[in-house]
């Protein structure tokens, strides 16, 4: 159904993440990749949503784009305790961001914006995601074995830590692994 409307579209991802290539191919969407090197930088009043929106948006108006393209751009964040927890740094980083996520529930926030050379749309989703209390052993195990330095929060739901420590979560799964499918089929087939 949308790749229909989506016939007379060259459909681009601003994406580099292996996850939101294979959702895009999960959808059935042809699309080609585009990718800028973006300094990831925003005001520090910006709270929660307003972080990944102002980012997508970042990442999005760095392209110049023709008459028939629609640029797909996102980012996703942990928001925990009124703080953003990105990606980490190292290991040890690692290790510090899921003791903190230990026992805790915390947001995980996506924007993602839609853009052609006429309109641009945002649109964010929140997850709350429930860590149960991990061991040292069982990060020391998860960082060892799955090495998750590319994932905002230092984890990826989809993956062993996800299965044994997860509790609960309040949303969309597919969010939480980096892309809202269900919003975004639906703001999609909206922009066209």
């Amino acid at each position: 159904m949308l790749s229909e409307k989506l016939k007379n579209y060259k459909l681009i991802l601003a994406s580099g993440s292996p996850r939101r290539q294979q959702f895009f191919r999960d959808l059935n969407l042809d699309f080609e990749i585009r990718l800028k090197e973006i300094e990831e930088i925003y005001p520090e009043h910006l709270i929660g949503s307003e972080v990944t929106d102002f980012l997508a948006q970042l990442k999005a108006n760095a392209f110049e784009l023709k008459a028939n393209e629609i640029l797909v751009a996102s980012d996703t964040i942990v928001w925990l305790d009124e703080k953003v927890v990105g990606k980490p740094k190292n290991y040890e980083d690692a290790f510090v961001i899921l003791q903190k996520l230990s026992g805790k529930t915390h947001q995980v926030i996506t924007s993602v914006c839609l853009k052609s050379s006429e309109k641009t749309r945002v649109f964010n989703v929140i997850t709350k995601v429930t860590f149960s209390e991990l061991t040292q052993e069982m990060i020391r195990f998860y960082l060892d074995n799955y090495k998750p330095f590319d994932k905002a929060g230092a984890y990826g739901i989809q993956e062993w830590i996800g299965l044994v420590g997860i509790e609960k979560i309040e949303g969309s799964y597919t969010n939480v692994v980096g892309l809202p499918t269900q919003k975004f089929y639906n703001e999609l087939l909206c922009f066209i």
